[in-house]
């Protein structure tokens, strides 16, 4: 996958994120929560937005490794979603589903670099 077709990836992970905490309840809990999920997601698409832009491999390979750790937390906030019965299991698993293979290809981008 090229850096450009990731980077339309990414965008439409955050977008999916941000509907996602569209649709949650109001609640204490849920907003919480889904701030968050906002933050890390929407995280994940400007932070390899700005890998792109690196200088240097090791700057690159440092910027994928914060694209990593606001993956995994993305993942983090819904599985709380889901857990908690806030978010609908369906909804949890695809959009998780997508964070999960993001991650895996951030992971072995960072293993190729």
């Amino acid at each position: 996958m090229d850096a450009d077709a990731m980077k339309a990836r990414t965008k439409r992970y955050a977008l999916q994120a941000i509907r996602v905490s569209q649709g949650l309840p109001r609640s204490r809990e849920a907003d919480v929560i889904g701030r968050q999920l906002l933050r890390s997601a929407t995280s994940v698409a400007a932070n390899y937005r700005a890998a792109c832009r690196a200088r240097s491999t090791t700057e690159f390979v440092s910027k994928l490794g914060v694209v990593e750790e606001e993956a995994d937390e993305t993942l983090l906030w819904i599985e709380l979603l889901t857990d908690t019965g806030i978010l609908p299991e369906m909804k949890g698993r695809e959009l998780a589903k997508e964070g999960e293979e993001i991650l895996r290809i951030v992971v072995a981008s960072i293993k190729t670099a």
